[in-house]
């Protein structure tokens, strides 16, 4: 919903615009002229005859040249207010001021001998100024009626009298095309029970949705509350549901300062809005000075987390960005998102697997990266109770790879990316990743740089992850599968994710481990009856029961791990012990996962955990 250029907003000259602003002075001319006349007039005590034509049209003339020279000056007549604007307006008051004084000065002293009142001009002041004002306000409220929304828009409510829905009211009233038409507002704040914003009125606070739905024939009520938690917005969407409504939301922070909405844009509420928090502000600009001018590699750069994390740290003015992965078309889709373009012939692109170490660690000697977020993995629990030594492979050994050829390079600063299901691990998963984090926390105390972990749960949205599954499933008329009726788990956004991620690097110690306070967990059905309501089918819900490895609830910190928050009052810091490489043992990682073991990473039969 944007807002459509008009002969009322600035512009720069044009055939239009030239005679919108010739026509302005015209107007303004006559106020003048109008001003003066009924000064006099009332001047001379409504005796017309006292009156001198010549004398009243010089003093005229005058004050209309004086208007159009100062008023050009001022910038009134070449496009840079908004008409009947703040800004207009104070700059009309300057040049109607300076205009008075500079014809009212010689009028007091030459007045008599002129034939005309030496106060002339002073009366003529406020009279003029009124006018002029008017004829804008006027001119304004036509070009709004003009715009406002046809007559077969959307008859809307709007969630939250503040800035932010003064600023959707304008916008809808300066597109005609926006299909909406806003009737009222709703605000749960005594004081402004009697506000108009633009015109439009308070009718209500929530406890009256319904009433004011059937009385104003609501069909949409738009959300203009500014960060917005999830709670409010479920208590929202159930409210409109139950009216029978749509219910739609500004855009995302993030959305806005991609470029990719305005800050008035509207789109239909989704379920990352109903199952998200409220966004924790982890200021993470104020301490990611350590990325600028600096080389930053990223493993599983082509990965839902790496591509988020590679476009966040580009912001920071990275000397180099190295994006890695053994998925070419992931890469490809980093690339374009980042560069512009997906070519993938320049170096900002790396193809290769942490698996083969040789590989890893000719890429760090040539490339000499300075700083290193590690978000290659593998992360699928159920595939990995399956094959278990996939896990080791990657999640394992892929990880000391990664570290061995960090330390060789001498990098300064590696935040390893890890999982909620490291604490207190019962998956192969959560097993794996909890070794990741050990050995994280041993190059810590053996290289002297800062490497460190990054924990936190479920990220919403992110590729292969519950929320896309559960879309494709409700796509193909269910059914649509949950383990367990009771099953809870931990959310975060993409973005905000990533950038606890950038911040670990600069507030995290050695050998740390960090983890996000992410609120409440969210019971999946509660997701899941949710989404199939929105699709409007009737979808059936099974429950296969949990898996192998499948917790009911998460933990963010394991039972024996501190809770410490020096820093963020959001986030934890916790140590990781350290496991040194020559400890580990394969032997042991596949009796923990499997009953009947054949010795060797390619021949196990894989029962689940013991």
């Amino acid at each position: 919903m944007g807002t459509p250029s008009t002969d009322l907003a600035p512009q720069s000259s044009s055939h239009l615009t030239s005679f919108s602003h010739r026509l302005q002075f015209g107007l303004d001319a006559v106020s003048w002229v109008i001003g003066l006349i009924v000064g006099v007039f009332f001047r001379y005590e409504f005796d017309g005859s006292q009156m001198s034509l010549p004398p009243l049209l010089a003093v005229s003339v005058a004050l209309v040249i004086a208007q159009l020279l100062i008023g050009w000056l001022f910038w009134l007549y070449r496009g840079r207010y908004t008409s009947a604007s703040f800004e207009e307006a104070a700059a009309l008051l300057v040049t109607v001021i300076s205009v008075a004084m500079l014809v009212g000065i010689p009028v007091v002293f030459l007045g008599e001998s002129l034939g005309i009142p030496r106060s002339a001009t002073l009366m003529a002041l406020p009279l003029a100024f009124l006018l002029m004002g008017s004829s804008r306000y006027l001119r304004r409220l036509n070009s709004d009626r003009l715009l406002k929304p046809q007559t077969d828009a959307k008859r809307t409510l709007i969630y939250g009298a503040g800035h932010m829905g003064q600023l959707l009211i304008r916008n809808m009233y300066a597109d005609a095309h926006s299909g909406f038409q806003p009737v009222g507002l709703i605000d749960d704040d005594p004081s402004k029970r009697n506000l108009r914003l633009v015109g439009v009125p308070v009718l209500g606070d929530s406890s009256r949705l319904s009433q004011i739905v059937n009385e104003s024939e609501v069909e949409v009520l738009i959300v203009s509350i500014a960060r917005a938690d999830s709670e409010l917005l479920r208590s929202i969407s159930d409210a409109a549901a139950a009216c029978g409504i749509q219910v739609k939301v500004l855009p995302t922070l993030s959305e806005i300062m991609e470029g990719r909405a305005a800050p008035a844009d509207v789109r239909d509420i989704a379920i990352e809005d109903l199952i998200g928090r409220h966004p924790v502000d982890t200021e993470v600009a104020s301490i990611a000075g350590y990325l600028k001018g600096k080389r930053v590699l990223v493993t599983g750069a082509g990965g839902s987390i790496g591509s988020e994390l590679c476009r966040q740290i580009v912001r920071f003015e990275p000397a180099e960005l190295m994006m890695l992965d053994r998925d070419e078309s992931g890469l490809q889709s980093a690339q374009i998102s980042i560069a512009g373009h997906g070519l993938l012939d320049t170096k900002d692109v790396v193809l290769a697997d942490i698996r083969d170490p040789l590989a890893l660690d000719e890429i760090f000697r040539e490339r000499q990266p300075e700083v290193v977020f590690h978000a290659a993995a593998l992360k699928h629990l159920p595939m990995l109770e399956q094959y278990p030594g996939e896990a080791w492979k990657t999640n394992v050994l892929g990880t000391l790879n990664v570290l061995n050829a960090a330390r060789e390079a001498g990098v300064s600063t590696f935040v390893n990316i890890s999982t909620d299901k490291a604490a207190d691990p019962t998956s192969v998963l959560g097993h794996s990743k909890r070794l990741a984090e050990q050995l994280t926390a041993w190059a810590a105390a053996n290289c002297g740089g800062r490497y460190l972990s990054v924990r936190f749960g479920n990220v919403i949205g992110s590729r292969g992850s519950m929320l896309p599954t559960f879309q494709t499933l409700i796509a193909a008329g269910g059914p649509l599968t949950i383990t367990h009726p009771e099953v809870t788990r931990f959310f975060m956004t993409i973005p905000e994710a990533c950038q606890l991620v950038v911040q670990a690097g600069g507030i995290g110690s050695p050998g740390e481990v960090l983890i996000l306070d992410m609120g409440e967990p969210v019971r999946i059905q509660d997701v899941a009856e949710r989404m199939i309501a929105a699709s409007g089918k009737n979808i059936e819900i099974v429950y296969t029961g949990l898996r192998e490895g499948e917790k009911l609830h998460e933990v963010l910190v394991s039972h024996n791990e501190s809770d410490v928050r020096p820093i963020h009052p959001k986030i934890s810091h916790t140590m990781a012990a350290q496991l040194k490489p020559e400890d580990l043992d394969v032997e042991e990682w596949y009796q923990l996962f499997a009953d009947d073991l054949e010795t060797g990473p390619n021949k196990l039969v894989s029962k689940g955990p013991a």
